[in-house]
């Protein structure tokens, strides 16, 4: 089929890159881009993203999603310890 295409600037940059990258025709790159496009298709050469694991260096035992919890008790009894140092001043 043939037909007449207006591509936009970038459009064009992208073609004319795959081409040189590829050596390939105009045709051949823009039926390629065009394809994958429509296929929903990505990048072949993309990586997926992978979540690199470190250890925490934890004791067993602790669970690092409750050490809110700790700090929340160190502060209570900090304020604790203040209320009862204000109290003894105060009497």
């Amino acid at each position: 089929m043939r037909t007449t295409v207006t591509l936009d600037p970038d459009v064009e940059k992208l073609l004319q890159e795959s081409m040189r990258e590829g050596g390939k025709s105009f045709k051949r790159a823009l039926n390629e881009a065009v394809r994958q496009g429509l296929k929903g298709g990505g990048a072949v050469d993309e990586r997926p993203f992978e979540v690199v694991a470190r250890p925490l260096g934890l004791q067993a035992g602790i669970d690092p999603a409750r050490l809110h919890e700790i700090e929340d008790d160190q502060e209570v009894e900090e304020f604790l310890r203040k209320s009862e140092a204000l109290k003894s001043k105060a009497g």
